[in-house]
């Protein structure tokens, strides 16, 4: 069936399909941000036999990669290229739906889920600041036109759980479309009833998704994570065997000769379990050394975990290479302590890295404006065409180095004191205020200047003793 021909009930059960068909790995990516992955690279039957004897050691690179250029998308605000200041309405919209704290929460998303998403809705509360939300790529799927590569059609899934059991009670769905969006509630399996509709006449879908390195052939991302779940399983086997190791070869073991099995007993005479024979917690027996019976105990050296150390750093190595995470994020330390410069360097691409995060992730925050804009005023903004979203500065210079290069730059007039103020990273609140605050040095200082070369403006009171005009 063409898209065209879909009617709501058949976009929901097309998108519901889809979207069950990827869930699978989507939570795989997931439960490796979380730190709850399997373990891998052992044999299934040896971990059918160990049970619940062995536990996972967890290195969660994942996390690491993904918070490290996580922590550098930090947005500042909206700027329409023609005009200097910052679009103090869009950021007080911004403020006013928590998308600080949300904006962070589709980054974290988007990095692990290769795409997260930003849906824009009326208000109902208050008309003039149209309502945001981000979306979780567990809950929400889109379809988008072969031809152009826009969305043409959303679907968001979500329950509502009993707070005691955890059982589901209810499950619902909203369908995205270009002028409409459509609510339902399931009823069975299979069948989902409306429950409301929302004709809004946009012309386009009020969705848009926040992807992390869209590919031509591949528009809805890939994970950040994909080149290092292999490294760090492996890390996380090599950490594994090594406690495990710890546990058996790193204590110095014991052998005993000429003991039968019963002679392992605890202080009251009663036979020890193997498990503490091994682990050799308790070493008592009836016999004496170098007697008849020929008893005796060798020790044995123990064992070194050198070749686990070497391994585990190997992957690291390797980690960081395909991240472009600087050493000492891996705990990799050198000999000699890094210099200033040596730390920035070590962080290139990194900052590489976030930059490219930032230039995508505008793209898709200044999509969202458009929309506030068109749900705000009723009608499409010309201007909103040439947005641009302002990222602070994903490197991490000093703020003395920064303010030394901005001075220079200002007092050789190559830069304005508001850009300056821009770079250095204050926010459009503050440096709103801080124009005010000049503003108002400049009319005081202006103030006095006239009152004392021509006098109290006509009008004013005349003080006392003083010559009145002719």
């Amino acid at each position: 069936m063409e898209a065209k021909d879909r009617t709501p009930a058949d976009w929901v059960a097309y998108l519901a399909r889809v979207h069950e068909g990827l869930q699978s790995g989507l939570e795989d990516l997931n439960r490796y941000y979380e730190g709850k992955q399997d373990l891998s690279y052992l044999n299934p039957e040896l971990l059918e036999e160990l049970g619940d004897q062995i536990r996972q050691v967890v290195i969660n690179w994942p996390s690491l990669v993904v918070d490290s250029l996580e922590e550098r998308l930090d947005v500042e605000g909206f700027r329409y290229a023609d005009d200097e200041a910052a679009a103090e309405d869009l950021w007080a919209i911004w403020q006013a739906n928590g998308m600080d704290e949300k904006s962070q929460q589709a980054h974290v998303d988007a990095l692990v889920m290769r795409r997260s998403f930003l849906v824009v809705g009326t208000n109902e509360k208050n008309p003039d600041v149209p309502l945001i939300t981000t979306e979780s790529p567990l809950q929400m799927q889109v379809d988008r036109d072969p031809r152009t590569r826009q969305v043409r059609a959303a679907l968001k899934r979500w329950h509502e759980q009993d707070p005691i059991t955890d059982a589901v009670t209810d499950r619902y769905a909203a369908l995205y479309l270009p002028n409409e969006t459509v609510y339902y509630r399931q009823t069975s399996v299979t069948t989902w009833a409306e429950t409301d509709r929302d004709g809004h006449k946009l012309g386009e879908v009020p969705v848009v998704p926040l992807v992390n390195r869209g590919r031509i052939m591949k528009p809805n991302g890939v994970s950040e994570i994909a080149n290092v779940l292999p490294l760090s399983d492996a890390a996380c086997k090599a950490a594994t065997d090594m406690m495990v190791s710890e546990e058996f070869h790193a204590v110095p073991r014991r052998v005993a000769f000429g003991i039968d099995e019963e002679d392992f007993v605890d202080q009251n005479g009663n036979q020890v379990s193997k498990w503490s024979r091994i682990a050799g917690r308790i070493w008592a027996m009836t016999k004496k050394r170098g007697g008849e019976d020929g008893a005796d105990v060798v020790q044995f050296p123990e064992a070194q975990l050198s070749n686990f150390h070497s391994t585990i750093e190997l992957l690291a190595r390797l980690v960081g290479g395909l991240s472009g995470l600087p050493p000492n994020f891996l705990g990799l330390d050198t000999n000699n302590p890094p210099s200033a410069d040596a730390i920035r360097s070590a962080e290139t691409r990194l900052v590489k890295r976030a930059e490219r995060r930032q230039r995508s992730f505008g793209g898709s925050y200044e999509c969202m404006n458009r929309l506030i804009l068109r749900f705000r005023d009723g009608d499409w903004d010309p201007r909103a065409l040439n947005l641009e979203t302002l990222w602070r500065d994903a490197s991490t210079p000093t703020f003395a180095q920064k303010a030394d290069a901005v001075v220079k730059l200002v007092q050789a007039n190559i830069l304005p004191v508001e850009q300056a103020r821009e770079d250095l990273g204050y926010t459009a609140v503050q440096r709103e205020r801080m124009r005010q605050m000049d503003q108002d040095a400049v009319s005081r200082v202006l103030g006095e200047d006239i009152a004392a070369v021509y006098g109290p403006k006509p009008g004013t009171d005349t003080p006392a003793g003083a010559p009145s005009e002719a």
